[in-house]
């Protein structure tokens, strides 16, 4: 007993440290990593080279569940408030009708297809109708993309809230598949039991949140136990939230986000710790559900399975998104690059073993097929959303030149970070800038030197300088220490040749320019309030209003979401030739005119 216990100690601690070396090499061929720890768990299943006979679908449930509560927790911890004031809207309308779209859509195709019963192809569209949060929040913000904010905000809260939707789909086309009845089974209930799923887990979340809250900022713990607490209390509302009817992952999707914009104590030291154990609990998940898996099995469905992945990457989720998000005003790049961010993770695959572990006839070809969408979705879509961001116009030309960002515990509520750079020969100080006294560094390293601002002089390039600062003025910080990296936007480009002040006027811009006016608009109002209007107080950095051959862009936009500075393009965008297919466009064109007018983008 003792020894297949240290047998299976060796083996899991052994695959989670290869799994992690093994992602060296997937970042030097840009391979997505979650695809790289879901292969591992394949390459050591039944069929790989390790042979491990893993066929306990209940525990995998489990093991997945756990795992995914503890992603959405710090998923939503991570979401600042500002990103709902963006995009809550769409983003939540993407996470319950656009679930339902896409799964039935695909659950169409998949009748046709595979010739399943109607309510066996509506169940695999519901298991593959989510995007999944690990993948996206991976993609969007460990893998240093910088995107427009209201497009970043509409993806990270669509997949961070559109589990429970997905889980609910299932289940309850689970129920109708083993009721033998068809769709007759169901009834009003239906109503009622998505009102309790979303409900409670909403206001359970938000009452979690607020009395996780209220304990920790009461209650005095060694540092180290503090973060242990606060996940356990995360885990705890997952399970009580579950047990009374409603939808845990929301609950704590929602409770980390409460707790996550307010002050909560010791959180540069909980947000270390969570950094680590959701990186654990992804690897875990993704290394269980492929050990699950049988390749073997693989041939006898691949063939449609890839089909149906090609109709759901290509029709599918793009139809469902640009039905959904149609009277948001969105453009048409936008709208196709949120719909390409549809990734498929280890919620479908978990979500596929629902059918089996209820003993549903076919149980076991729905999980492979489930499967095999999930690895096309992962190849296809993970490994391309930088070249197809950069080709639609959704990265934002980076203005920090930061090295490290470290969040202190001071007292008093005092805020403030130490903020490290590493000068380029661009950097306006290394050119001669002044340092003003308030950015004054408390330390430079040179060539391995540590010294003092005055010991130092003149900075230099690849000085490192170490300056404490609150966070608000980072941004200036920016201007003087940092050159602009990016893609292949320059700022020229992408935010104008000429600055303009948010006070300045729309007949004025036009006056001095010889432009003329936006049609429809009060010429006599400022620039600010022009893009309040026009972007219901909502504009973003990128965001544009045309005006003859040029465009007014937005710069900067502060915490509070006041626009800060604006530039003037004299070369407006060209839309992309290939942004929606031509058979789509003509079929489309009639409906555009619903939305109104369109500044948004190119």
């Amino acid at each position: 007993m003792l020894e297949t216990v240290h047998v299976a100690i060796l083996f899991g601690a052994g695959l989670v440290a290869v799994s992690i070396f093994t992602s060296l090499l997937s970042m030097r061929v840009g391979a997505p990593l979650l695809l790289v720890f879901l292969l591992m768990g394949l390459v050591a299943g039944e069929d790989g080279l390790a042979g491990v006979n893993f066929d306990n679908a209940p525990l995998a449930y489990f093991i997945g569940s756990l795992a995914l509560a503890v992603i959405l927790f710090d998923s939503g911890f991570g979401t600042p408030i500002k990103s709902f004031r963006l995009a809550a809207g769409p983003a939540l309308s993407l996470a319950t009708v656009g679930v339902m779209l896409t799964a039935g859509l695909l659950g169409v195709a998949a009748h046709y297809v595979m010739d399943l019963p109607w309510p066996q192809a509506f169940l695999l569209g519901a298991v593959v109708s989510s995007t999944d949060a690990a993948a996206v929040f991976f993609l969007l913000r460990v893998g240093g993309m910088k995107l427009r904010d209201r497009v970043k905000s509409l993806l990270e809260i669509e997949s961070g809230s559109n589990d429970p939707m997905a889980v609910f789909l299932t289940i309850l086309l689970a129920e109708v598949a083993l009721s033998g009845q068809g769709f007759a089974s169901l009834d009003w209930t239906l109503a009622l039991t998505v009102a309790q799923q979303l409900g409670i887990g909403l206001v359970g979340g938000f009452l979690g949140g607020r009395a996780m809250l209220m304990l920790m900022r009461r209650v005095r713990l060694e540092p180290m136990l503090f973060p242990l607490t606060v996940i356990s209390l995360a885990l705890t509302l997952f399970g009580a939230v579950s047990v009374v009817g409603g939808s845990g992952f929301l609950a704590v999707y929602v409770a980390g986000v409460v707790a996550g914009n307010a002050d909560m104590p010791n959180a540069p030291t909980l947000k270390r710790f969570q950094a680590g154990i959701t990186w654990l609990a992804q690897i875990v998940m993704f290394l269980t559900l492929g050990l699950l898996a049988t390749p073997s099995q693989f041939g006898a469905v691949a063939v449609p399975a890839i089909v149906l992945a090609v109709v759901l990457i290509l029709v599918a989720r793009p139809l469902a998104v640009w039905l959904v998000l149609l009277p948001f005003r969105f453009t048409g790049r936008e709208t196709l690059f949120a719909a390409w961010v549809g990734l498929r993770g280890a919620v479908s695959i978990l979500l596929a073993i629902v059918p089996m572990v209820a003993g549903m006839e076919g149980g076991q070809d729905l999980f492979n097929i489930a499967f095999i969408i999930v690895l096309v979705s992962l190849v296809v879509q993970g490994w391309s959303i930088r070249p197809v961001a950069r080709k639609l116009g959704m990265m934002v030309p980076s203005r920090s030149g930061l090295v490290e960002r470290f969040e202190l515990e001071l007292p008093d509520e005092a805020r403030h970070e130490l903020v490290v750079y590493r000068l380029s020969a661009d950097a306006a100080v290394a050119t001669g800038h002044r340092v003003p006294r308030w950015a004054r560094p408390s330390l430079v390293v040179r060539e391995g030197r540590s010294m003092t601002w005055r010991q130092a002089g003149k900075l230099r390039a690849k000085d490192y300088v170490y300056i404490f600062i609150n966070p608000r003025y980072v941004p200036l910080l920016d201007r003087l220490f940092a050159k602009p990296e990016g893609p292949d936007l320059s700022d020229t480009a992408f935010f104008g040749d000429f600055p303009l002040a948010p006070n300045a006027t729309i007949i004025g811009v036009a006056t001095t320019y010889g432009l003329p006016t936006p049609p429809g608009m009060d010429t006599t109002c400022t620039l600010a309030e022009t893009f309040d209007r026009v972007f219901d107080g909502r504009a973003a950095p990128g965001d544009r209003i045309p005006m003859g051959f040029a465009e007014i862009i937005v710069r900067e936009v502060d915490d509070e979401g006041e626009l800060v500075s604006l530039g003037l393009g004299l070369e407006p965008q060209k839309p992309a030739s290939w942004v929606l297919p031509a058979w789509l466009a003509r079929i489309i064109a009639p409906f555009n005119r619903l939305r109104g007018p369109r500044y948004r983008g190119s």
